[in-house]
C-alpha cells in the first residue's frame, strides 16, 4: 500500500518486522512464528503466531489458525483463534469456527461456521432472575384461559 506516490509501506500495530508467504509460495505442514506474518499463496496445516496475521486476497489457507488479530480477504478453511480481533473483508471467506473477542465482518465477505467472542463470561456474571421473560406456551395458554 503506498500513500500519494510516496514509498511508505503501511505497517499494522508500529512493527515493521513481517514475514511474508508469497503468491507462489505452497507451504504444507504447521508454522510456528512470533511476530506478524502476510499470506498471499497457499498454506495446508496449522499456522500459530503471536502478531498479526494478514491473508491476501489471493491466499488460501487450509487448516487452523491461531494469532493475535487476524485480517484476511483471502480463503481460509478452518477453524480460527484469534486473541484480539478478527477481520474478514470482501472478498473474504472464512469456512470454520471462529474464537475472538472481537469481529467485524465486510459487506461482501463470507463467513459459514460458529462464532464465540466469550459470551460464558457474561453468562456467569447475570442475574438468574427472569421477570422479564415470557415462557411462550406457558403464555399461550394463559392468554387462552382468559379467554383471548
Amino acid at each position: 500500500m503506498w500513500a500519494f506516490g510516496t514509498s511508505q509501506p503501511v505497517t499494522v500495530a508500529g512493527q515493521d518486522d513481517f514475514t511474508f508467504l508469497g503468491k507462489d509460495v505452497v507451504f504444507k505442514g504447521i508454522l510456528i512464528l512470533e511476530g506478524n506474518i502476510r499470506v498471499d499463496g497457499r498454506l495446508e496445516g496449522e499456522l500459530r503466531s503471536t502478531g498479526t496475521l494478514i491473508v491476501g486476497e489471493h491466499a488460501v489457507i487450509r487448516g487452523n489458525i491461531m494469532a493475535g488479530i487476524l485480517i484476511t480477504s483471502g480463503k481460509i478453511n478452518g477453524d480460527v483463534i484469534a486473541s484480539e480481533k478478527i477481520k474478514i473483508l470482501k472478498p473474504g471467506i472464512v469456512i470454520g469456527d471462529i474464537r475472538t473477542p472481537a469481529i467485524s465482518i465486510e459487506a461482501g465477505a463470507f463467513f459459514h461456521g460458529l462464532s464465540d467472542m466469550g459470551t460464558d463470561q457474561w453468562i456467569e456474571g447475570r442475574s438468574t432472575t427472569h421477570e422479564n421473560v415470557l415462557d411462550l406456551p406457558v403464555h399461550r395458554v394463559s392468554l387462552r384461559a382468559q379467554g383471548y
